[in-house]
């Protein structure tokens, strides 16, 4: 099999927004270059990133987003992937009107320039699309690792590729990962902010289920943390399969399996967590609390800031109160327990 690498260059603004697009639809990965992120990533006290004089200089101005696409024999995969989810029948809410399938290269980068027309309506894009090429198998399995390097995402949590090393801080917990296609690395503000919110508030008799599960990060940073159960879920197999080798390279014990809410092996959980995006989660708020304890907690992240309002407020009237939030970039997670 080979990909088809889509670059678009933009700016810190609008790359969050492009890259939910892109996930809608249906990017097998998605690898984002920002020059000023990675600035303050090396000017932060005690950061453990470091570049070569010139390194950052050369990368430019503009936000660099690399998306990936699986080419078959008839085209080029888009949407839902049929095969790799325990429910396609399920996934509308993710995939939205997307045309399912596989489309000629010309049709799949008319698609991609009509979004990006659609998203520079409310933010500026920039350059937008300014090339493609093909990929091979062997380039994809290696065409990863330019992007991730160590990274401490939370006051104890450390996050270190599966091909880097590091030696670990008193406190600190090393979660080694392997990226491949799923998404949560840590790098996203999604991701760390979920991150920091289970680090400040997990506790040794918690009963985990990790809702959305990605690349398992969130599971496997709640069972080394010290919860006493961990389940995730996710409805791609593929996401599943990356969530299971990251659990075992780790040595972690968690449950995963492909499946929605309904498919939790238990009702018992103390700390549900949604890392998906707000047209999921919200209705979710209502069936959520048949799962949880009765001083359950829901943590929920992938919340676009157009669409914090909206999600805080279904929250409210199913009877959710948000006890801690976080919020970087146009990015927010909210950590709820039920009212009183």
């Amino acid at each position: 099999m080979r990909w088809i690498e889509v670059t678009i260059e933009t700016n810190e603004d609008a790359s969050d927004a492009i890259c939910e697009m892109l996930a809608q639809l249906g990017a097998d990965g998605i690898a984002v270059c920002d020059p000023d992120e990675i600035r303050r990533l090396i000017e932060e006290p005690g950061s453990l990133s470091y570049a070569d004089d010139g390194f950052v200089d050369s990368l430019g101005d503009s936000v660099v987003i690399r998306s990936y696409f699986a080419e078959f024999p008839d085209g080029i995969r888009l949407g839902a992937k049929d095969e790799e989810y325990g429910n396609p029948d399920g996934v509308g809410l993710i995939y939205g009107q997307i045309a399912t399938g596989v489309h000629p290269l010309s049709e799949v980068l008319a698609i991609l320039k009509e979004r990006l027309d659609a998203v520079n309506v409310f933010l500026p894009v920039g350059k937008g699309l300014v090339g493609h090429r093909y990929v091979e198998e062997e380039d994809w399995a290696n065409s990863w690792k330019k992007y991730y390097e160590v990274l401490k995402i939370s006051d104890r949590v450390v996050i270190c590729p599966s091909w880097e090393s590091y030696d670990p801080k008193e406190n600190e917990t090393v979660i080694s990962l392997d990226p491949g296609s799923a998404f949560g690395t840590g790098t996203h503000e999604t991701t760390s902010m979920c991150a920091e919110l289970i680090d400040s508030v997990i506790r040794p008799e918690d009963v985990v289920l990790d809702l959305g599960c990605g690349s398992g990060i969130l599971a496997i940073i709640a069972e080394k943390l010290g919860a006493s159960y961990v389940e995730a879920i996710d409805i791609d197999r593929l996401a599943v399969d990356v969530a299971r080798q990251n659990v075992l390279q780790n040595d972690a014990d968690v449950t995963c399996h492909t499946g929605e809410l309904k498919d939790a092996d238990r009702k018992d959980y103390s700390l549900i967590i949604a890392n998906i995006v707000a047209d999921v989660i919200i209705p979710l708020f209502p069936d959520v609390p048949q799962y949880l304890a009765p001083d359950g907690r829901f943590l929920v992240s992938g919340i676009i800031h157009t669409k914090a309002d909206r999600l805080t407020e279904a929250a409210r009237k199913a009877g959710w109160r948000a006890i801690d939030s976080r919020n970087k970039g146009d990015w927010f997670a909210f950590l709820f327990t039920r009212e009183a």
